[in-house]
């Protein structure tokens, strides 16, 4: 019979550590993975999936769904081991597994909407999850093929020290193109991944936001020289109507119409091109998309490689203004 003491809820205060900037706990699980073994790893996701998946669930059925996989071994989940994995899905992930008292005792995810959306614990799961199967896979390594995946380096982890104790960053930055570097004492508010690269979003001393990548630096320290973030900021709030990293202020947004062409818009349906993309029109050789967001140059670059399978309808100063630059990048070819 399950009584109250078996169903050991966390409390609401408890700390998690990677709250605060996000990337906390990457750093963190790269730091500390060593002390978990790989099997610990799988059976961390496969509770957080497994619970997700079922909304709600007592521990007897969540018991009879473990016995069935491999990683039992065919023994069942001691409740002092599940209490303990509960604890390191917090520690680790940031992940609040909660009990229902009022309905059965059942555990659910509390927070669950960071697992369905661009959120940090989302990322390193899917990641945690695919390397898993791939460290299973070493037979038919060689059939793997992966993409580099990118670290940012040890400018990752200066930057992230710096949001951490809110101190400014010194920096030597250098852009395409330029031949020397520019000097640089900024704010970094926050860090984005976009298209396998890390950037960063940074204040300058007179108010003016800057996008930086972090391979770009040249070189990157933590000063001694503390800044207050602005109570207000918040990060996924700020690139929200952006396509990727470009954040043009005197570019608001507005409503966007593309056209998907043949096989393109089942591609658009599983990976929109924004979180406000919604399709509006669907026929046998077509689809549009409804996008709110700003037309940035980033947004404009994708509509171009995308070719003759993507088309902007509305609102026609875009059309016009990709149309143009498909017909000058024709004309590279005339000669």
């Amino acid at each position: 019979m399950v009584n109250e003491s078996n169903c050991r809820l966390q409390s609401k205060d408890e700390v998690v550590p990677f709250g605060g900037t996000g990337l906390d706990f990457f750093i963190y699980l790269q730091k500390n993975c060593i002390m978990a073994t790989q099997s610990l790893f799988k059976e961390y996701i496969w509770l957080v999936k497994t619970i997700d998946r079922a909304g709600k669930i007592s521990f007897a059925d969540l018991n009879r769904l473990w016995v069935d996989t491999e990683m039992s071994g065919g023994i069942e989940l001691a409740r002092t081991t599940f209490n303990r994995h509960r604890d390191a899905i917090l520690d680790i992930f940031g992940i609040i597994i909660e009990c229902d008292r009022r309905d059965g005792y059942k555990y659910y995810i509390e927070n669950n909407d960071v697992l369905h959306d661009n959120s940090v614990q989302n990322w390193m799961l899917s990641t945690l999850s695919v390397s898993n199967i791939i460290s299973e896979s070493l037979s038919v390594q060689k059939r793997i093929l992966l993409e580099n995946i990118p670290s940012g380096g040890s400018n990752l982890q200066t930057v992230i020290d710096a949001m951490k104790g809110s101190f400014m960053i010194s920096a030597a930055y250098r852009r395409y193109g330029a031949d020397e570097p520019k000097h640089f004492l900024m704010s970094p508010y926050c860090l984005k991944l976009f298209r396998q690269r890390w950037y960063a979003l940074c204040r300058h001393r007179n108010g003016r936001m800057g996008v930086f990548s972090l391979d770009r630096f040249i070189e990157v320290s933590v000063s001694d020289v503390k800044f207050e973030i602005d109570p207000d900021f918040d990060a996924a709030e700020y690139f929200s109507e952006c396509f990727g990293i470009v954040s043009e202020v005197n570019a608001p947004a507005e409503r966007i119409v593309v056209r998907a062409f043949g096989s393109e818009r089942y591609f658009l349906r599983d990976l929109p091109l924004h979180h406000t993309q919604t399709e509006i029109v669907e026929t046998e050789d077509y689809s549009d998309f409804e996008i709110i967001m700003r037309p940035t140059f980033d947004f404009n670059a994708h509509l171009l490689s995308r070719g003759i399978m993507l088309k902007v309808i509305e609102p026609q100063w875009l059309a016009e203004e990709i149309r143009d630059m498909h017909i000058e990048a024709a004309e590279m070819y005339e000669d």
